[in-house]
């Protein structure tokens, strides 16, 4: 993506983080009609220097076909993101714009029906986004999770390449940007707010 050296992050760790933070991700590869995306929940874990993203796919999504081929994806995690209004700067001749975040991530993957696999799969997703749901799932008959099982297809991609911007009116003075921290900090929308927020953690406007 067009990153501009004032917007571009470099620090892995926080690329990392903000994976593990908005782990709903578009997964993005090409299919025999063309670009195909899945929108699905994706975890990012750092694995002796390399980056593994692993999920699954039902069977009867296309995707995962073309996971099994070699080629490259690409997997996009956004976060925060605002509309800003020029009423928030100093000089009057200005042009409105969106503030945001985003972390894109290149790879090639692999893709696994192994039942031991995808049991360790669906426990890591359960234990992140429900625990409280694990004995659940845990005290379903053999014969229930094998047959959920076979209707998916899990995958892990590693990563060969990170690209993470974060779009904060870097470029705007300290007292504009605190126009917009405090616009943003007021809102009732979490994705505004939250840009706030990120903006105050990158040391942005006056404080």
């Amino acid at each position: 993506m067009y990153i501009p050296e004032f917007n571009r992050i470099e620090d892995r760790s926080l690329a990392v983080a903000f994976m593990h933070a908005n782990p709903f991700a578009t997964l993005i590869s090409t299919i025999e009609t063309g670009p195909f995306a899945t929108h699905i929940p994706i975890l990012a874990h750092e694995t002796g220097g390399q980056l593994h993203l692993r999920g699954h796919v039902a069977k009867a999504n296309p995707h995962w076909k073309s996971l099994a081929q070699d080629q490259e994806s690409l997997i996009i995690f956004s976060g925060p993101h605002a509309y800003i209004s020029p009423s928030l700067y100093e000089i009057r001749e200005s042009v409105p714009t969106w503030n945001y975040a985003a972390v894109q991530v290149y790879g090639k993957g692999t893709v696994f029906t192994d039942e031991a696999q995808l049991k360790d799969l669906l426990l890591e997703i359960i234990t992140r986004f429900d625990s409280a749901y694990v004995e659940q799932w845990k005290s379903f008959t053999d014969q229930y999770r094998s047959r959920m099982m076979q209707h998916i297809v899990g995958f892990e991609i590693i990563a060969t390449r990170i690209e993470t911007k974060f779009k904060l009116s870097q470029n705007r003075t300290k007292p504009e940007q605190e126009n917009i921290i405090r616009s943003l900090a007021t809102s009732s929308d979490s994705a505004e707010s939250g840009v706030a927020t990120l903006m105050r953690e990158r040391g942005l406007g006056v404080r």
